[in-house]
């Protein structure tokens, strides 16, 4: 069954501030997962349907731990979006990962503690395979269009997903080098996870804005600094953003778009009518009510 291509955006407010982008409205969402983290700005560019959401809020009012990526996910599933870019400030890792420069990432590692990061619970049970947490196809198209942003990008790396909202200790941060990550945020994982339930495609672009504490050559990573890099590079994400979405295929091929096709364990005689009510924009694909 064809689908239309409709590109999800998660990451600072002024993402959807885009060169080219029409028909911008804003669109509230209720979910059975509580309040996303603000309204959904919607836009066409071309004949591609956009939709931004700003995952702390505008105003930067959710912490980390605080966002509700369920809704936030559940959302862009209820508008359509098959495709989720996601846009993040991290720490660098590696010397050669140098405050300004973009990571494509290809993996996680958890950190978290205190966080819902899955849609299947109360009455139905699902496991979805996560072994490569980022659509391949989606990678590709951002690593291709990254090479007219004028920006250094790197291909892969690990991003490591601490609690926040502190930074880290120096201890931890060494600790986290020895382990071989490339990069550290606060907000990214639970998007990948619920964004593979949904069977969203879903990869990163993390800008990396400081070098953590570990790094004896440089200051240790404050706000101030995060928010100078941040403000020199939301240009290159914007133009970086703009350049990707043409290069998405129409129909998708990857196993994202089926992920949750034999995931399901829970015998659908055993799914309770609320369960249902709650996930049926996932389950109603390979479940009749």
């Amino acid at each position: 069954m064809s689908e239309k291509l409709v590109v999800g955006v998660l990451g600072g407010s002024g993402l959807y501030e885009i060169e080219g982008l029409e028909d911008v409205a804003e669109v509230a969402v209720e979910t059975p997962f509580g309040a996303p983290s603000d309204a959904f700005i919607t836009g066409r560019l071309g004949e591609i349907q956009m939709v931004f959401l700003p995952r702390h809020g505008r105003g930067h009012r959710f912490s980390p731990t605080e966002i509700n990526s369920r809704a936030n996910i559940w959302g862009m599933k209820s508008l359509g979006v098959t495709r989720i870019l996601s846009v993040s400030a991290v720490g660098s890792m590696r010397e050669d990962i140098v405050p300004g420069d973009f990571v494509v990432i290809d993996q996680f590692f958890d950190r978290t503690r205190h966080r819902p990061d899955t849609f299947f619970e109360q009455g139905v049970v699902g496991h979805v395979m996560f072994a490569d947490p980022v659509c391949g196809d989606v990678r590709a198209a951002l690593l291709g269009a990254a090479r007219g942003v004028g920006v250094t990008v790197h291909d892969g790396g690990t991003y490591i997903n601490m609690e926040g909202p502190q930074f880290s200790t120096r201890a931890e941060s060494n600790i986290y080098r020895g382990w071989g990550v490339d990069v550290i945020g606060m907000t990214n994982l639970q998007e990948a996870r619920l964004a593979r339930e949904a069977e969203i495609c879903y990869a990163t672009v993390a800008m990396a804005t400081d070098y953590d504490c570990w790094h004896t050559g440089h200051d240790d990573v404050t706000v101030e600094a995060v928010l100078e890099i941040m403000a020199k590079n939301v240009g290159h994400a914007r133009a970086l953003l703009r350049a990707t979405v043409p290069l998405l295929a129409a129909q998708r091929t990857c196993p994202c778009k089926d992920a949750l096709k034999f995931a399901i364990m829970t015998d659908p005689e055993q799914i309770p009518q609320s369960a249902r009510e709650r996930l049926g924009l996932f389950l109603d694909k390979y479940q009749s009510a």
